[in-house]
């Protein structure tokens, strides 16, 4: 079977005036004055054509399943994918508040040299901030938008590759076609939402800083408190380029913004440009000092890596004071908010300063081992 692959054209201007309408509007707080009218944040990433597969793509099927859940499958041939050529699923779930989780998932990556990635997304599960038990989940009532892990680009590739030189394509980076069909689907059915928690995993950590501008694209006033968990954008330079490139992906980095992928090669100035961006939006980030998956597959070390992750959560913190704040373990672990949500932090856990971010609390302050 093939995709159904139309142009939502009546129904995405419907869908844009309910956000639009519905939306409460908050400022969420936030330490930045509004834009003007003319301010449309993350304008040039939509000059660029990040936004190019929103509106393109629906499900061939969405299934009912117990306890609220939806799955919406969306075959195989032209369109999301994994990179295996695997069919890719996602997932919503109601809820019982105004109030929506997107969550990404994770599972490794494909470089040019290796590909270390999952070859089919997870299937939803209720662990963690995915839980339905509010007694252990400050998110476990929200609208959940479920978006797995397979197409290898950390939700951001856009072309398929002949990896064995066979003459056959055998890597299909559909990252951006899975992620951009996930969130119309997310918007078709959640338009209205109070606001948006926005998280991820490892790979999915990385991917919630691309997801954002087409959040903001369908969701133009809701405000979004963003959890990224374990993958802090350290890199080695020249090597988010090279991964840019293998991918087609530089679409997500405004070419105008000199400093987004540093000349040490971390990504500290593209999450400063995303908050420079969008005043309504926070950020927290979850790490460890040693992360033994980050550093295993960077061949950073493991004192440099701690040196630059501390460096980069101060310097997003000093910059923006109301809107920034980092949770950072002083152990090797990788990964929280779901296999560890409970996981002991300073004189806190990580699930307790979620709750405390999702509350507005003066107790939301950036802690460490």
């Amino acid at each position: 079977p093939m995709l159904s692959k139309q142009k939502w054209i009546v129904p995405w201007l419907v869908l844009s005036a309910m956000v639009v309408a519905c939306s409460d509007g908050s400022s969420n707080n936030n330490n930045s004055a509004s834009p003007g009218p003319s301010m449309v944040p993350f304008q040039e990433l939509y000059d660029q054509g990040v936004d190019r597969y929103l509106g393109i793509f629906t499900p061939m099927a969405s299934d009912a399943l117990k306890g609220g859940v939806t799955e919406h499958s969306f075959g195989g041939g032209d369109g999301p994918l994994c990179y295996t050529g695997n069919e890719f699923n996602m997932s919503t779930r109601d809820g019982k508040s105004e109030e929506r989780l997107i969550f990404l998932q994770g599972g490794g990556a494909c470089g040019p040299t290796s590909c270390e990635a999952v070859p089919v997304g997870l299937p939803l599960f209720n662990a963690g901030i995915l839980s339905t038990d509010s007694a252990t989940n400050p998110a476990a009532d929200f609208d959940l938008g479920y978006v797995p892990y397979c197409d290898g680009t950390l939700f951001t590739g856009d072309r398929d590759v002949d990896s064995d030189g066979d003459g056959d394509n055998d890597r299909f980076f559909r990252g951006i076609q899975n992620l951009s069909a996930s969130l119309d689907v997310i918007a078709m059915t959640y338009p209205a939402p109070a606001r948006i928690l926005l998280a991820g995993n490892s790979a999915g950590g990385a991917g919630v800083h691309y997801a954002l501008p087409l959040i903001r694209k369908l969701y133009p006033e809701v405000p979004i408190e963003l959890v990224h968990d374990s993958d802090p954008g350290i890199r080695e330079p020249g090597s988010q380029e090279s991964l840019n490139d293998y991918w087609n992906s530089a679409v997500f980095f405004p070419a105008s913004c000199n400093d987004c992928i540093g000349e040490d090669g971390n990504l500290t100035g593209y999450y400063a440009y995303q908050l420079a961006e969008d005043d309504n939006v926070r950020m927290g980030f979850i790490s460890s000092t040693r992360d033994n998956v980050i550093t295993d597959r960077t061949g950073i070390s493991g004192a440099a890596f701690e040196a630059q992750l501390l460096e980069a959560v101060a310097d997003l913190e000093e910059a923006y004071p109301e809107r920034f704040r980092s949770l950072i373990s002083d152990t090797d672990e990788h990964t929280f908010i779901i296999k560890q949500f409970d996981f002991p932090v300073g004189n806190t856990t990580v699930r307790q300063w979620v709750a405390d971010m999702l509350s507005l609390s003066d107790d939301w302050v950036s802690k460490s081992d």
